[in-house]
């Protein structure tokens, strides 16, 4: 072993996918695999006793996810530099984006992950002082910022009548204030969200396709159906669920909408 091998733990749920991380890594040379784990216990007991330099931490799995084993590894004050691999998609991914970790995403690329490791490489040889480590909190902020992505796109949960039902975000044609209570309505059925304001849902929601066209409406611009000229060069939009909802644009969101949509 070279002393300037990375010390590495590899830690996935999957089996095949642990070897084949393991293979690509020592293919790229300079790194010593000196541990694997298989679940988020066994890698907080690996990662203690090997001290690792880097730890390829896969984000989705059972128990103990990978987010918890990261902010445990920074909370005992480990120098281990994490790496997540992970199948999220681009919208999580941009949480990655930061000086503080980095992502390699499933199926893993050699020359992605060659980047990871050298940039591993640079940040461990950096000057300490220079390298300032993230805090407890900042990290928290960071995994916070994350999951949130993570939770976006996927589903929200109404309640029609006496029932919550699940539905996914992309099958929201619009959402909006009424009586104090979020009313979220799809091509089917409507209901009220959980969220108390328009600003939480929309934290939830994809910003490429949800847009908040009014202090009191969120619509998914997918789902226009119409857009009906209004007074003052203003637009109502006419909506595709089954009432063909019409919304009000507001005069700020209206300069956007035509550019959008090239009116």
């Amino acid at each position: 072993m070279h002393e300037h091998d990375l010390r590495t733990v590899v830690v996935d749920d999957e089996q095949l996918a642990r070897e084949e991380l393991c293979f690509l890594l020592q293919q790229l040379g300079g790194v010593e695999v000196v541990g694997q784990a298989g679940n988020g216990v066994e890698a907080l007991r690996v990662i203690e006793e090997h001290q690792p330099d880097l730890v390829m931490l896969d984000v989705q799995m059972p128990g103990i996810t990978g987010f918890e084993v990261a902010r445990r590894v920074v909370q005992a004050g480990l120098e281990s530099q994490v790496v997540f691999v992970t199948a999220f998609d681009q919208y999580a991914i941009e949480a990655f984006d930061v000086n503080a970790v980095d992502y390699v995403l499933k199926p893993v690329e050699p020359a992605r992950l060659t980047t990871a490791v050298e940039r591993v490489r640079r940040r461990l040889s950096a000057e300490r002082t220079a390298q300032k480590p993230l805090s407890g909190e900042e990290f928290d902020r960071l995994l916070q910022a994350l999951s949130e992505r993570h939770e976006r796109r996927e589903q929200l949960a109404l309640k029609v009548a006496e029932r919550f039902l699940l539905v996914h975000t992309d099958e929201v044609v619009h959402a909006s204030v009424e009586d104090d209570q979020i009313r979220v309505v799809t091509n089917s059925l409507s209901g009220t969200s959980n969220y108390r304001t328009l600003d939480e849902l929309q934290a939830r929601l994809d910003p490429a396709v949800f847009w908040r066209v009014h202090r009191s409406h969120l619509v998914n611009i997918n789902k226009i159906k119409e857009i009906v000229p209004w007074f003052s060069r203003n637009y109502i939009l006419k909506m595709k669920d089954g009432k063909g909802t019409e919304i009000p644009v507001s005069r700020s969101q209206t300069r956007r909408l035509r550019e959008y949509l090239k009116l």
